[in-house]
């Protein structure tokens, strides 16, 4: 008697994100917003997905610690770091660049600020007010990509630096690491290494537990935010929200699929086919580093990608690599421009494409982590930043979108880098078996 088959993970949690989401649809459509029970069940379904992306956060630093320093160890010499680091970094500003001019000009043939009535705009200003000075207060208290920022890079405490979940500092301490690897002879580091192995494999079984529950999480967190704004909110900013959409749609598919298909010598379907469970993780969960450990695991596991170069590519990518990020922050830019009737040149247009550049590199690969930043731009040229309370309501939905191109440009990285490297091999078999486990 043959055991019954599952269905593959990533069509439970595509399943579990379709029912969250119609069932939160339904109640806002016929329960009222304010119901004490409608109100509890959203809270508690929330609690449900909060528990979930607590299990994929609590491995992140231990993760990112040990696939990065076991990454820049096994690249084996400085020279290799250099030239692998080197492509990486270079293919990111690409991307990203890219992924923001595609936005500007679609912002400028679309012109979705000319659509929304002003009275519309002060309701909104209005409703997300103390939202807005929230997220304007927090970035004139330095969360920019300034000076201050790189050296704060260099941790003091690189204790404190994992607890307070500062990426940046824990990258720069496992680079160091594994600098120092590569220096020492191999008989001294070996036990350091197979203990950051050890490590590694432990994350990625609490990964493997953790997305058991994926499907009832990802459902929990749909539910509470379409059961607060249900469709409503979507019909004020309809063009502005179709214009970011099409902006990544058109970035994850078309611009990425060329580049897989010329750089990384893989066709688009396949490649699509097999990141089907980080693309449905990354949109459910709004976070490039709750994403991380499936990103990792998938990219050895379905695309043949060498643990040396997905453990230095991908951490890096989750906290530097934001193509869907900075798309969203030049559209934005331009939208709330539109609305506050102010014309911004071609000089300023190509300013804010150097900013979201360079603000997407800082943003915190978390739900809403954009935001500040995206305030900062909007002052620098000349759009007041409480203007980002118009955007407020919709930005949790385009953030679970965004968050897709995020995580796929990152792969789309290391497939690059592994192919130019020589390392790439190919998987022998589907890009899942029907039971949802991977093989390679």
């Amino acid at each position: 008697m043959t055991a019954r088959r599952r269905l593959p993970l990533a069509t439970r949690i595509l399943i579990g994100l379709v029912a969250g989401a119609a069932a939160g649809v339904a109640a806002n459509a016929f329960v009222a917003p304010k119901d004490p029970t409608l109100e509890t069940i959203a809270t508690v379904a929330n609690a449900v997905g909060r528990v979930f992306l607590g299990l994929l956060f609590m491995v992140v630093i231990p993760l990112v610690f040990a696939s990065l320093t076991l990454g820049v160890a096994g690249l084996g010499d400085l020279r290799s770091l250099g030239r692998v680091g080197a492509k990486t970094l270079g293919y990111f500003v690409a991307t990203t660049a890219l992924a923001t001019v595609l936005g500007i000009t679609l912002v400028n043939v679309i012109r979705p600020g000319g659509t929304l009535a002003p009275e519309t705009a002060a309701d909104l200003r209005e409703a997300f007010r103390g939202d807005a000075a929230a997220k304007v207060e927090q970035a004139q208290k330095g969360t920019g990509l300034g000076l201050d920022t790189f050296v704060a890079i260099v941790p003091r405490n690189v204790v404190k630096a994992a607890a307070d979940g500062d990426m940046l500092g824990v990258i720069f301490f496992a680079l160091m690491v594994g600098v120092a690897a590569t220096l020492l002879p191999r008989e001294k580091t070996k036990p350091l290494l197979a203990l950051l192995e050890a490590l590694y494999e432990v994350c990625v079984k609490i990964l493997e537990i953790a997305m058991r529950i994926a499907p009832y999480g990802v459902a929990g967190l749909i539910f509470a935010v379409t059961a607060r704004f249900g469709a409503a909110l979507l019909h004020s900013l309809a063009w502005y929200v179709a214009t970011v959409l099409i902006g990544l749609v058109v970035h994850q598919f078309l611009v990425l699929g060329v580049l897989v298909r010329a750089l990384g010598g893989m066709s688009p379907r396949t490649f699509f086919a097999r990141c089907r469970t980080v693309i449905v993780t990354a949109f459910s969960t709004s976070s490039s580093n709750a994403t991380l450990p499936t990103t990792i695991k998938t990219a050895q596991d379905e695309l043949g990608i060498p643990p040396t170069v997905a453990g230095f590519v991908l951490p890096l990518g989750a906290t530097m690599n934001m193509n869907g990020t900075a798309l969203f922050e030049g559209v934005t830019v331009l939208f709330l421009a539109q609305v506050s009737g102010i014309h911004l040149s071609v000089g300023a247009q190509a300013t804010v494409v150097v900013l979201a550049v360079l603000t997407a590199i800082g943003a915190a690969g978390v739900p809403g982590g954009s935001l500040p930043l995206l305030a900062l731009v909007l002052a620098q040229v000349g759009v007041p930043p409480e203007t980002i309370a118009i955007i407020l309501g919709v930005d949790r939905i385009l953030d679970m979108a965004r968050t897709v191109p995020n995580v796929t440009g990152d792969l789309t990285a290391a497939l690059y880098v592994a192919r130019t490297e020589g390392t790439l091999r190919v998987p022998r078999t589907s890009p899942s078996d029907p039971r949802g486990r991977h093989r390679t």
